[in-house]
């Protein structure tokens, strides 16, 4: 799933840089956002998938950190259809990051989680550089995204090989998303999780519930798939059920898989504001 077209934007006033190290700008001085900002490899990737955009609030103190993860099943999707998404998110206070990832069938599982872990870690890394808290930073996913945000959370393995822990996020937000792979994979694509349940099981952020991982606010549409509504539920009730008392659900109304992120921030939009109000609680000093 694609964001529509009513969020796609070029942002003014934009600093284009090809690597982290030549990022290190000054915040107060009202600079726009840093865009394909290098975060993995040697910037070789011909399509951009190994970069990401940071918006940034006017702000000389240290600001909260939401890093945002497009979705798209794994197979489509790009940081630059998310323009919006990040300056609305700045012009609330947020430093907003938007990455890409690797996509099938180019690759496989796990590289789509090891990039937005990569991500991360490169955020924690140097978001200071860009007015942000790295103490301070929550996870938000629509659909796939929503997915690797909450796998990336849950499966300490990966972050580990970052020398970092499910507590350097402060919590998660994924929204319409999907947590066990062995429900869907069969009808996805072959090259995203491969055809071994064994793998789909591995893949399941479900499979890692326990009391101590990050906050979370699962958001789903009214007018989402039943299914897909149910995978918020479940998870939800898991983590309940595992002990963890920091997790919360939202239905939003008169939304469906799609609107429920392609009109954030719009008037009146209670996604935006659901997520606004939890991440200023999430991320308070």
């Amino acid at each position: 799933m694609l964001l529509a077209s009513t969020l796609l934007a070029s942002p003014a006033g934009a600093e284009t840089t090809e690597s982290g190290d030549e990022a290190a700008v000054d915040v107060a001085a009202g600079l726009g956002p840093a865009l394909n900002l290098l975060y993995r490899g040697t910037g070789e990737d011909p399509k951009n998938k190994d970069r990401l955009d940071i918006y940034r609030p006017k702000t000389d103190a240290p600001a909260p950190v939401v890093m945002f993860v497009h979705g798209g099943g794994l197979v489509q999707g790009d940081k630059q259809l998310y323009a919006r998404l990040g300056e609305y998110l700045s012009a609330q206070g947020f430093v907003a990051v938007v990455p890409n990832h690797r996509l099938s069938p180019d690759v496989s599982h796990p590289a789509h989680v090891e990039d937005i872990v990569a991500a991360f870690a490169w955020v924690h890394a140097n978001v200071a550089r860009h007015g942000g808290d790295p103490s301070r930073i929550l996870v938000m996913g629509h659909s796939a995204g929503a997915y690797l945000a909450a796998l990336m959370g849950m499966d300490p393995r990966y972050l580990a090989k970052h020398g970092l822990t499910a507590s350097s996020i402060r919590a998660v937000v994924p929204i319409s998303g999907f947590f066990h792979v062995e429900r869907i994979a069969v009808e996805r694509p072959k090259t995203v999780w491969g055809s071994e349940r064994a793998t789909w099981l591995e893949a399941s952020p479900a499979r890692y519930v326990r009391r101590d991982v990050p906050p979370m606010l699962l958001l789903y549409a009214q007018n989402d798939t039943k299914e897909r509504r149910q995978e918020s539920l479940d998870l939800a009730a898991a983590l309940r059920a595992a002990g963890h008392d920091r997790v919360e659900t939202a239905e939003i109304p008169e939304r469906d898989h799609t609107s429920i992120i392609a009109r954030f921030g719009q008037d009146d939009d209670a996604t935006a504001a659901r997520v606004v109000e939890f991440a200023r609680r999430a991320l308070a000093p």
